[in-house]
């Protein structure tokens, strides 16, 4: 599993993370959710090692680690396409920069493009698709890294509702047919309880966790059913607690 003991991060004299403790299990979907400016982006940054951490331990599968920029893949909330690339050369970025056998990576960047709906549009421009495209061919290009362990910082927020429930089903692919570890940032508490198998509810800065949910069933799950509608009143009110305090 992955594992974080003790990890602090500040800018200058504010705590973001102070003394942070998280466990995520294999396999499983775990999603953090907590108010804007509480450190949920700045943890996913300090654990893929965009961001220097202070101090604290962070281990995958028990090695203990600097960081996880190499043991995982990072899909943000901006879907970072370059412009100047069409879709397909997009999605083999990770095959080229890890120097893998590209005509190998092109025939599964092809079959990742079937399975998420892109199939006819390898040959076009960001520019040229929608803003859930875009993110379909982000998902690809997440896939082409081939981790185990995949963060994502609220990948969905910028698209439309209709557009956003379609995408959430192919995130649930990520733990189902593709085998990930997932952990994922999210503001919509109604996505968490559809996708998450456990929920964790973070403090005010620095952040800790307040509340963990776990989540049983079969998934998607149906957002009238009576526990989950239990569980969403819960967190909102905890959220608001939180922003009073």
């Amino acid at each position: 599993m992955l594992k974080v003991a003790g990890l602090t991060k500040r800018f200058g004299n504010l705590f973001v993370l102070e003394n942070f403790n998280l466990s995520v299990p294999l396999k499983g979907f775990t999603i953090l959710i907590g108010a804007s400016g509480c450190g949920k982006s700045t943890l996913f940054n300090v654990l893929t090692g965009v961001e220097p951490k202070e101090k604290g331990e962070i281990s995958w599968r028990g090695e203990t680690l600097p960081h996880l920029g190499k043991k995982s893949a990072y899909m943000q909330q901006n879907d970072l396409l370059l412009p100047w690339f069409c879709l397909l050369d997009n999605a083999l970025l990770p095959a080229r920069i890890a120097g893998q056998e590209m005509d190998k990576s092109r025939t599964k960047a092809l079959a990742l493009f079937r399975r998420l709906g892109l199939d006819g549009f390898e040959a076009y421009m960001p520019r040229e698709i929608s803003g859930g495209m875009r993110q379909r061919c982000a998902l690809v290009r997440t896939l082409m890294f081939e981790h185990e362990l995949v963060f994502l910082d609220e990948p969905l927020s910028a698209l439309d509702a209709i557009t956003r429930r379609s995408l959430q089903s192919l995130l649930l692919l990520l733990q189902s047919e593709f085998d990930k570890s997932i952990l994922m940032i999210t503001h919509d508490i109604e996505e968490a309880l559809l996708l998450a198998d456990e929920v964790l509810v973070l403090s005010r800065a620095p952040m800790r966790i307040s509340e963990r949910f776990l989540l049983n069933g079969p998934k998607p799950r149906r957002l009238s059913d009576p526990h989950l509608i239990e569980v969403k009143e819960y967190v909102l009110n905890r959220l608001q607690e939180e922003l009073l305090i």
